[in-house]
């Protein structure tokens, strides 16, 4: 599996005032998003931003129970 498909379950999320949301950047390593957030929160102050970890994206366990079971 080459770097680009890499699982990356660590996102940044806009939050919009209308209960909105949306995903703007995602990273495997959760050291990645927050310095990436951290930009961000510099750049524009009075927007809203979190980390979010989306399992969706998780597959680490899955290939660590295939490798275990020699699939």
């Amino acid at each position: 599996m080459n770097y680009a498909e890499r699982p990356q379950p660590w996102c940044i999320i806009r939050l919009q005032p209308n209960l909105q949301h949306s995903v703007l950047n995602r990273f495997q390593r959760r050291t990645d998003a927050e310095a990436h957030l951290k930009m961000l929160q510099q750049m524009t102050p009075s927007a809203s931003y979190t980390v979010m970890f989306d399992s969706r994206f998780d597959n680490s366990f899955d290939d660590a129970t295939n490798w275990m079971l020699g699939r």
